[in-house]
C-alpha cells in the first residue's frame, strides 16, 4: 500500500514540486491538496480515512494552517499530521505541536529532514517498521 498524502499548501509552484518530489523519492500517492483552511478541514472532515499522511502549511489563501492541524484531533492514530512552513519558529513550532502536529519542519532548511520522515511514514504503513 502506497502512503497517502492529503497536502495543504497554497503556493501552486510549491505545491506541484512537493507532490512530484514525494511521488518520486518516497513513492507516495497524492490524495488531494487544498490552497484554504476551509477547503482543506472540509476535505479531511469529508474523507477521515482516504489519507495517511497531511502535510500542512501554516500561510494559506484565507485561514491557517494550524487551524487545519486542530480540525484533526479525531483522526485515527495511524493518520500524522506534519507542518511544512517557512515560518518554524520555537514558538510556532510549540503551538503546533500542542495543537495536534505530530512534527514540524522548515521548508527552506529541513527538506531532508521532511523527506525522512516520510520515507519512514512509507515504511510504517507497509509495515516495513516496527511502529
Amino acid at each position: 500500500m502506497r502512503l497517502r498524502i492529503f497536502l495543504v499548501e497554497d503556493s501552486p509552484v510549491i505545491r506541484n514540486a512537493l507532490s512530484e518530489s514525494l511521488e518520486e523519492l518516497v513513492g507516495a500517492r497524492m490524495v488531494g491538496w487544498a490552497s484554504t483552511e476551509e477547503e482543506a478541514s472540509k476535505w479531511l472532515a469529508d474523507n477521515p480515512t482516504a489519507w495517511d499522511l497531511s502535510v500542512v502549511d501554516l500561510f494559506l489563501l484565507q485561514g491557517s494552517g494550524l487551524n487545519v492541524v486542530k480540525s484533526c484531533s479525531n483522526r485515527e492514530l495511524r493518520q500524522k499530521i506534519v507542518v511544512l512552513t517557512g515560518y518554524a519558529t520555537p514558538q510556532m513550532r510549540q503551538r503546533c505541536l500542542a495543537a495536534g502536529a505530530d512534527a514540524v519542519f522548515d521548508k527552506s532548511t529541513e527538506i531532508d529532514e521532511f523527506t525522512n520522515y516520510a520515507i519512514n511514514e512509507v515504511e510504517r504503513v507497509q509495515g516495513g517498521t516496527r511502529y
